[in-house]
């Protein structure tokens, strides 16, 4: 079973209106109103492609039971431990400019957590851990490498798309895969790129520091592979992007599914690229019929 974490989910309140002016008041054109958090987004593509998941973390509040609703109607298991505070809210406000207003989220007490912990009892070496987003404000700032650490010592393998020292961190404990974009690479090595080949020595190192796979999403410039072997490069794919949140979320859901099935790593890079950018094309998470209709459309270039 694939488990997916999400520690600090979220409801995504995405409204349009046409023209925004300061100060007045409007009409919404549109609202879409989903669970957030990028671990359910994980858990939402997996659906998507067939493959099942477990999704885990933290909700609470008629916020958390909206978000527990919503992932039963859509088949899609979730064993979240349920806390006092309530899980939080984004407005995304998409006008001719979008913008996004992000809660920090709720605290979890110490027992809340003891009881989240007690449910990996159950995970084993036949699973497989996605770990992806932020923490609960509560949390210590090493909570991420405490979890890894204990996956680790179990032989769980995992996965995770995580902050700059989270991930750092993690990199010795050798995750499947790692997912940050270009400008994520950048920060983590402290360097600014001017053009996607410029990446590419830093997305070696990635993999030279413990990862087994690293992707690195480039925007509108494509996507890099980088294994231990070989470096590929899928070019973007033409196509109006429509809502770019949950792409790269696809994209670990596209690779982490495939492999595990496959364990091919250019087919699974095929998949995540195919997820992510029908994320991209479309208004909410990429359904299985957009994601096919993309796969016949990616091209992978061995450049290294």
């Amino acid at each position: 079973m694939i488990y997916t974490i999400t520690l600090n989910p979220t409801i995504d309140y995405i409204v349009t209106v046409p023209q925004l002016t300061l100060g007045h008041s409007h009409h919404m054109q549109d609202e879409l109103i989903t669970p957030g958090g990028k671990g359910i987004m994980v858990s939402r593509v997996l659906k998507a492609l067939g493959i099942p998941s477990i999704a885990l973390g933290f909700r609470g509040g008629f916020t958390g039971d909206f978000v527990r609703e919503y992932m039963e109607e859509l088949n899609i298991l979730n064993q979240f431990t349920v806390i006092k505070e309530r899980t939080r809210i984004n407005l995304v406000l998409k006008s001719d400019q979008d913008t996004e207003i992000s809660d920090y989220g709720p605290s979890a007490t110490d027992e809340e957590v003891a009881r989240f912990m007690k449910g990996f009892e159950d995970i084993s070496t036949q699973d497989f851990v996605v770990m992806s987003g932020s923490k609960l404000p509560s949390m210590p700032k090493d909570f991420y490498e405490q979890l890894i650490r204990s996956l680790h010592e179990e032989g769980v393998p995992f996965a995770c798309d995580i902050t700059k020292d989270e991930l750092r961190n993690s990199l010795q404990y050798h995750p499947l895969v790692v997912k940050p974009n270009q400008k994520e690479v950048g920060e983590f090595f402290g360097r600014t790129f001017t053009t996607w080949q410029e990446v590419i020595p830093y997305g070696k190192q990635l993999v030279e520091l413990g990862a087994q796979h690293a992707i690195v999403s480039l925007g509108g410039d494509g996507a890099l592979l980088f294994t231990p072997n070989e470096v590929i490069y899928a070019p973007p794919l033409s196509g109006k992007v429509a809502n770019p949140v949950g792409a790269g979320d696809s994209m670990v859901a596209g690779f982490v599914g495939t492999f595990i099935r496959t364990g091919d790593s250019s087919e699974a890079f095929r998949v995540a690229v195919a997820a992510g950018t029908a994320t991209a094309f479309s208004p909410d998470i990429a359904t299985t019929e957009e994601i096919e209709a993309q796969l016949g459309r990616v091209v992978l270039e061995k450049i290294e």
